[in-house]
């Protein structure tokens, strides 16, 4: 650079100083560093990746102190036999210059090898294995997530694109109640911070003031490892593990990984992917439940349908009720017409029988009667007065109980019990004719009813009137004028029209016959 070194002089006036423009200082510099260092040879950690649709590969080369902005240029990164990966430790070679645009130095890489695992990477799969083994990460422990939370919280950052584009898509697909809890996404706060908000979404108490999640989203958008080195913590994998309420976490992109992916319990690409598992498309329930609708529908109609055809073809097989009860009917008025005959046939047979046992029982008492008289004239003279006595009351007893089987009292009861039989069949029969009789009262009066309403009469009252010539009834003009008198019939009474010329008489008005063969014809 001394062509750029001027000599300010002994004294503090800065007038004799030279100026430059920023693009010859910029230019000096390029030189100076592109001359030193031409060709070099870098170990270090791939920290910060990018690959744009250039095709070219921006990376960040690492230790633990400093940190050197590198590209690969698109030809160099196709013939590379190992592509960089952001964790791993290589050795690259190329050269070092300087980016005017941004003033910044970076390293153009033409070959790159790799060195091994990073110190950051060993560091993730050592902290990976340590919760693997204490079970955060088992399958067992992963809740089953809501089809349709009423809630939804989401830990992220207030300020950034990922909150919107999760609200954006809630509100496409289906609108939620969404409670945000603002915490850090990187550096020191983030973990801390994480780690409070899930514990303090759990701690909302159901019912309360601020309504408790069904679900927490905890999300990130892209960035390196270090960016999103505050998901790998263990204070934020352990309280995703804890959480009572089922998380998505929705950490970088979708090549990123980190912890907290392993310990929720389901793990989106994106924050807008976990937006979409959080909630289904509103159009798409509502169609579903329209198809459901159509199918219940059909369903019912068909199956209404068919039990209908089936009652029919069953009724077509039964018989008409009016049916079933002819033949009841029937053998109801056989058995009355049969019931009085019957009734004093048995009771003849019964006076019958109860004459003749009364017969054949009296000459046998009288016989008896006569055996004891004799036997007890005979006993009175062998037995002395008391015995006398004694066998004349056990005579007097037996001649009692004798007397009493006599008693027609039985025989009269069945009779009164056949008389309250056939009293009750009476009775029934004597309803049955009157009900049939009020049937058939109804059923006339409805004909007398419709006869009256089809009459000529009451077509007489709406308007009508009937033309008689004599008894013939005038139907058409060129009739009419056939006669020189005719009489025309209307409602109240009847009218004689003359012959031209002649004056009309009117005619007493006649009370139209209610019913009767000879009530003449309208047309």
């Amino acid at each position: 650079m001394d062509d750029l070194i001027a000599d300010e002089g002994p004294g503090p006036n800065p007038g004799n100083a030279p100026e430059f423009t920023v693009s010859e200082i910029s230019g000096a510099v390029k030189r100076t560093i592109e001359g030193g260092f031409s060709h070099i040879r870098v170990r270090g950690e791939v920290g910060r990746l990018s690959l744009p649709r250039s095709g070219h590969v921006y990376l960040d080369l690492k230790d633990d102190r400093s940190v050197l902005s590198a590209v690969i240029w698109k030809g160099t990164a196709a013939r590379l036999a190992h592509p960089p990966e952001e964790g791993m430790e290589v050795i690259v070679t190329g050269r070092l210059t300087t980016f005017p645009g941004q003033s910044k130095y970076q390293m153009v890489i033409e070959d790159l090898r790799p060195a091994g695992a990073g110190a950051l990477m060993a560091m993730l799969e050592k902290r990976r294995a340590m919760l693997a083994a204490e079970g955060l990460f088992d399958p067992a422990r992963k809740k089953p997530l809501p089809f349709l939370p009423g809630v939804i919280g989401v830990v992220t950052s207030p300020s950034g694109a990922v909150i919107r584009d999760i609200l954006h898509r809630l509100r496409e697909r289906f609108p939620r109640h969404v409670l945000i809890w603002p915490v850090a996404v990187q550096g020191a706060n983030c973990a801390p911070e994480v780690s409070r908000a899930i514990r303090g979404f759990n701690a909302i108490v159901p019912g309360g003031p601020i309504p408790r999640p069904d679900l927490i989203i905890v999300a990130r958008g892209g960035g390196s490892l270090e960016d999103l080195w505050g998901f790998n913590e263990e204070i934020v994998v352990c309280a995703a593990a804890e959480s009572a309420i089922p998380l998505i976490s929705a950490v970088g992109h979708e090549t990123d990984t980190t912890l907290i992916d392993h310990a929720s319990d389901h793990r989106a690409p994106t924050p807008t992917a976990a937006a979409e598992r959080a909630v289904p498309v509103r159009m798409d329930l509502l169609n579903w439940l329209r198809q459901q609708e159509g199918i219940l529908t059909r369903t019912m109609t068909g199956g209404l349908g068919a039990r209908r055809q089936r009652l029919a073809d069953l009724s077509r097989a039964l018989p008409r009720p009016e049916t079933l009860l002819d033949h009841a009917r029937q053998r109801l008025d056989l058995a009355a017409a049969g019931l009085a005959p019957a009734l004093r046939h048995r009771g003849s047979l019964a006076r019958a029988r109860l004459d003749g046992a009364a017969a054949r029982l009296a000459p046998a008492l009288e016989r008896n009667l006569a055996r004891k008289r004799l036997g007890l004239g005979q006993a009175a003279a062998r037995l002395s007065p008391a015995a006398l006595n004694a066998q004349t009351r056990r005579v007097r007893d037996e001649l009692d109980r004798l007397a009493r089987r006599l008693d027609p009292s039985r025989e009269a009861r069945r009779l009164s019990e056949a008389r309250m039989r056939l009293d009750s069949l009476a009775a029934r029969l004597d309803r049955a004719a009157d009900q049939m009789l009020a049937i058939r009262r109804e059923q006339l009066g409805a004909l007398d009813r419709l006869h009256r309403t089809l009459g000529y009469t009451e077509t007489l009252k709406r308007g009508y009137a009937v033309v008689r010539a004599g008894k013939s009834v005038i139907t058409t003009e060129v009739a009419a004028r056939g006669h020189s008198a005719l009489e025309i019939e209307f409602a109240d009474g009847k009218l004689a029209v003359a012959p031209q010329g002649a004056t009309p008489k009117s005619m007493p008005k006649q009370t139209p016959p209610k019913s009767g063969p000879d009530q003449g014809q309208l047309f």
